[in-house]
């Protein structure tokens, strides 16, 4: 223990001094990046016979991440791509003469599970919308999540020795018990929620049977539906695919993967080029024409729906950790000046909070909630919610004020509980490393609980009475939201995580769709055709937000290379230290396709 902590110390100070050497760097480099992105504009041009390409690799995030100081100074856009950009341009192409199809390339891509099933809704669209035109997709090695997004195409190609990997969903979870009890890091809990798991990895150290329970069930309705979809596009039984699930198909002939009906043909990447080519009217592989998302988007206005005069429909987009002050995710203090600034723009027409949060402080959470109420009070528009991978705990919070609430049937939601973690360090300080604390004060009785020694009966009694009083008001909250009693909400709440489809069964949300079919019903309740969608918070695309924002991600790597395999508690103990006292958070749950 005692070179654990010497190395860990250790290796802290590298950290500080690696630090101090890259921040004048971050300067140099973020200056560079600012010059170059004035001088290295591209210009995108789609001509007659290209064909819309979908990468599947690396990160997909909600909406394009941010700028990469290196990509910028190369001359590239190392960006991580958006759904929503990928979203669009497949909707808008499929009414566009110059783009002839869509080729799906799998690379192995980051991106959940709702994520995923907006591109693949967005594909069927795109093939009722242009019966005439084709989607292919080609892959040397399909993870799951890209089969899933594959399986929509009108064919799936393999390299001759690629792989394929269907395995059915899962989640895996940490536990920190153990290490913290070698730490003499003692976490006291409060909170209210039998299913409320989120505090069992610093507690236990495996999976409770709520805990299982419930995962058991989500799990198990999330691929039901995507086998089930992979099943129809395929055209096989479904119960084929849970063969394939459940036959280690990774390690089967390349060959045999087209007697199963898992791919249409196996064919070398030239062969397949050359198959676009003669698709594309081109004459050589040299002349393709393939269009990103990305540069399709920058040419074409996807945010308009016919002539976009019918109505002002405003995205806002709620991403992250819910935090009071700090932060990347949704900022209480940032998010909540923006949705009363909405409320003063009289040319939007209505509201769509496109909700990706597990959660965070409660009391930010509230602060966002009565932000809402407030935008619907003073403007007496209607407020839609779009529900992403996750829209639990402080998700959820947030919004169930909403005029209608739609997600997919992938989305994990509820889980409506409160608890609070209070980190007892006292056997870390006074047992491990021989630092003994004294505490001097004028109301020993009265004080908020420390780091440096257990609660008191007295105070771990005022905390379970404040953490009540916090699921009290959630409660209501969504009691009055959803219109049901709050008892009826307390029988689906215990902090208990449902996945969409079984939150439109409890009446937890409205209805079963993406962001686009939101916007859709919004725009029926504007009673218009036509619209201009609008998106917040805007995007910082100048090189001097990248130098605000550089210096975090610089930290954040620096963290990583130098902890190594430590790093994990590094991480543990920083989020433990920024969450506020009190917190509507699920656990966190990354399904895994």
């Amino acid at each position: 223990m005692k070179k654990f902590l010497l190395s860990f110390l250790g290796s802290l100070a590298g950290i500080w001094f690696s630090l101090f050497i890259a921040f004048f760097g971050i300067i140099l480099i973020v200056a560079a990046a600012g010059v170059a992105s004035l001088s290295n504009g591209k210009v995108v041009k789609v001509d007659s016979h290209s064909y819309l390409q979908v990468l599947l690799a690396g990160e997909i995030s909600d909406r394009p991440g941010k700028i990469d100081p290196l990509g910028m100074i190369q001359g590239e856009d190392t960006r991580a791509q958006g759904v929503n950009q990928i979203v669009g341009a497949i909707d808008a192409s499929a009414h566009d003469d110059r783009i002839d199809g869509i080729v799906i390339e799998c690379r192995g891509s980051e991106l959940g599970l709702a994520g995923r099933q907006a591109i693949v809704e967005s594909l069927h669209r795109f093939k009722a919308s242009a019966p005439d035109k084709w989607i292919y997709a080609y892959g040397d090695l399909y993870t799951q999540g890209d089969y899933y997004i594959a399986s929509a195409a009108d064919s799936i190609y393999v390299n001759p020795i690629g792989q394929v990997f269907i395995n059915g969903v899962s989640a895996t979870g940490m536990y920190f018990k153990n290490l913290l009890d070698k730490l003499g890091v003692n976490v006291q809990v409060v909170k209210v929620g039998t299913y409320k798991s989120a505090v069992e990895p610093y507690i236990l150290d495996g999976i409770s049977q709520p805990a299982r329970e419930q995962q058991e069930l989500f799990l198990s309705n999330i691929w039901n539906h995507v086998s089930g979809e992979i099943a129809e596009a395929r055209k096989v039984p479904a119960d084929t695919v849970n063969a394939w699930a459940s036959g280690s198909v990774y390690a089967a002939p390349t060959a045999d993967y087209v007697k199963m009906r898992i791919a249409d043909g196996l064919m070398y990447r030239h062969e397949f080029d050359e198959m676009i080519a003669g698709l594309t009217d081109k004459k050589d592989t040299d002349d393709l024409t393939p269009v990103s998302p990305a540069e399709y988007c920058s040419v074409q206005d996807i945010d308009k729906k016919g002539d976009g005069k019918g109505a002002t429909i405003a995205v806002l987009y709620a991403c992250g950790d819910i935090t009071d002050e700090t932060g990347e995710g949704i900022v209480a203090s940032k998010i909540v000046p923006e949705i009363l600034d909405l409320a003063d723009e009289d040319d939007i027409d209505g509201l769509v909070m496109y909700v990706n949060s597990g959660g965070g402080s409660a009391f930010a959470s509230e602060q966002i909630w009565e932000a809402l109420q407030q935008w619907k009070s003073l403007t007496g528009k209607p407020f839609y919610v779009s529900m992403s991978d996750y829209a639990a705990s402080g998700g959820y919070y947030i919004s169930c004020g909403a005029d209608r609430i739609y997600a997919q049937p992938t989305t994990l939601t509820g889980s409506i509980g409160i608890f609070g973690l209070i980190p007892d360090l006292s056997g870390l300080l006074n047992d491990k490393i021989g630092v003994n604390t004294s505490t001097v004060s004028t109301n020993p009785g009265g004080g908020m609980p420390g780091l440096f020694e257990p609660m008191t009966p007295t105070q771990r009694a005022a905390m379970q009475s404040y953490v009540n009083r916090g699921y009290e008001l959630f409660t209501s909250r969504c009691a009055e939201g959803r219109g049901m009693s709050q008892d009826s909400i307390k029988m689906i709440a215990e902090g208990r995580v449902w996945d969409g489809a079984e939150a439109l069964k409890l009446g937890l949300v409205d209805e079963i769709g993406g962001l686009d079919a939101a916007i859709a019903g919004m725009a029926e309740r504007l009673n218009v055709s036509t619209w201009t969608v609008r998106e917040y918070p805007a995007l910082k695309e100048k090189w001097y937000d990248v130098l605000l924002d550089a210096g975090a991600d610089v930290k954040a790597g620096i963290v990583r290379d130098e902890l190594g395999e430590m790093a994990p508690l590094y991480e543990t103990v920083a989020r433990l230290k920024g969450m506020s006292t009190v917190q509507a958070r699920m656990e966190f749950t990354e399904v895994s396709l």
